[in-house]
């Protein structure tokens, strides 16, 4: 069970790192658009807004589960 919780938290913690930096890097909003004056219930006026927002939080909630899960494999 531990062995199985190490090696499923490791590759999850480690696939939502890199997508988590590719969103971060690629996705990301160009500096020259008017993002700056966008609130969040304008979301669904920019849909790539709104996409890098989803996969950021996402991507981010993935991290924080792999590390959930080598927490339990450290536990038990």
């Amino acid at each position: 069970m531990k062995t199985f919780l190490t090696i499923l938290g490791s590759l999850f913690f480690i696939i939502s790192v890199i997508a988590h930096i590719y969103v971060k890097i690629k996705l990301r909003p160009k500096q020259d658009s008017d993002f700056d004056d966008i609130y969040w219930e304008f979301e669904d006026t920019y849909p790539s807004f709104a996409r890098y927002n989803r996969l950021s939080r996402i991507t981010f909630s993935g991290i924080v589960i792999g590390t959930l899960l080598l927490f339990l494999a450290l536990v038990f």
